[in-house]
């Protein structure tokens, strides 16, 4: 089916995944996927000889696009989505589906 949809990937420190989805379903988002992740940066951390790298949750949702760039823009204007959260948002044009209702 052709669509005029976006994948919305929203990546957050770990623990924040949930605040994420609750806003979406706000937004209109009916369904959203959490994928577990690591970020890895420029700088590796050594703690005691061991190597740490930050745990991340991916929230990814197919939404309107419309809905998807609301949501962007409501992201942007967030400090706590910097600062706490650490996040990054970004959206892919989808342009069939199959299997959504």
């Amino acid at each position: 089916m052709d669509t005029k949809m976006k994948a919305l990937y929203i990546i957050v420190n770990v623990g924040f995944s949930e605040q994420v989805v609750e806003y979406i379903r706000s937004q209109g988002a009916t369904g959203a996927t959490v994928i577990n992740a690591r970020g890895i940066n420029g700088i590796p951390k050594d703690i005691l000889g061991i190597s740490v790298d930050l745990e991340k949750e991916i929230v990814l949702t197919l939404i309107d696009s419309e809905k998807a760039d609301k949501i962007m823009e409501s992201i942007k204007q967030n400090p706590a989505f910097k600062s706490e959260a650490h996040g990054i948002c970004f959206a892919l044009p989808v342009d069939k589906t199959v299997g959504l209702n």
